[in-house]
């Protein structure tokens, strides 16, 4: 015989009812049901109305008695409405703290982001950009490696599409190579400038259409200005000591337009 440690209240005979008890404590409630049979048959009863609950609720038909069809539905539909109050609760709370923070912007004074917040990201193509830079700083410690200065700007828009713009004066071509990118073709046009050294000038379609006014974009031991005049993106390249960048790349999309 299992002797019961604590007393079986309402509470336990409704947990053992929902599988709520871990199997110890589902012994005792047994245990006491075995010398209670009025107990037991409450609970019994109380068994028998979940399962047809259960029933009515998944569909099946011919198991569960009308009254408790009607009930299980009754249920659904209750649970139902729980379940909107409940998504109501969070729309109020949520409008609640939007006029909470309108309130503490009245008070304190409106709320300031960061440039650096605020800052948009770098498009993706700078890093091809930067990439071909680099390379072409490769290729200029290179004897072995031939510069082809013979820069012709229908040639490479027959080729690629890519429009380029008018170089200003006194901006010298020293090499032009068609790089693969992750976006097809690129455009990298090495120039040597007199008042900001070699400066790459990197052209490519990357796949949107799009105006873009020149932003700088620092990026370690290099900088770059890049702007985007419909399907073409350019950005003019250099080390990060070099200024103007900004104002060099507003001269070459000037002569887009």
């Amino acid at each position: 015989m299992i002797a019961t440690v604590d007393p079986v209240t309402d509470a336990d005979l409704d947990a053992y009812v929902d599988d709520q008890l871990d199997v110890s404590r589902r012994i005792e409630v047994e245990a006491f049901l075995s010398t209670r049979p009025e107990a037991a048959a409450r609970v019994m009863s109380d068994l028998r109305t979940r399962d047809e609950l259960r029933v009515a609720l998944a569909g099946s038909r011919g198991m569960a008695r009308l009254a408790t069809a009607d009930a299980a539905r009754r249920l659904e539909r209750g649970l139902a409405r729980g379940r909107i109050f409940g998504v109501l609760q969070r729309a109020a709370a949520i409008a609640a703290f939007i006029a909470a923070g309108w309130l503490a912007n009245g008070i304190i004074g409106p709320m300031s982001v960061t440039k650096v917040v605020a800052s948009p990201q770098p498009p993706a193509y700078l890093e091809e950009a930067i990439s071909a830079h680099r390379t072409t700083l490769v290729r200029e410690s290179m004897p072995s490696q031939p510069e082809a200065p013979n820069y012709n700007a229908g040639e490479i828009r027959a080729a690629t599409a890519i429009v380029m713009p008018s170089l200003p004066k006194g901006w010298k071509v020293r090499d032009v190579q068609i790089y693969p990118s992750r976006f097809g073709p690129s455009v990298e046009m090495a120039v040597e400038t007199k008042d900001m050294g070699l400066v790459s000038l990197f052209a490519i379609r990357p796949g949107n259409f799009d105006v873009v006014k020149p932003t700088v974009a620092p990026s370690g031991d290099i900088s770059s200005a890049y702007f985007q005049i419909g399907e073409v993106a350019y950005a003019v390249v250099a080390r990060s000591e070099v200024h103007d960048l900004d104002r060099a790349a507003e001269t070459l999309a000037r002569t887009l337009y």
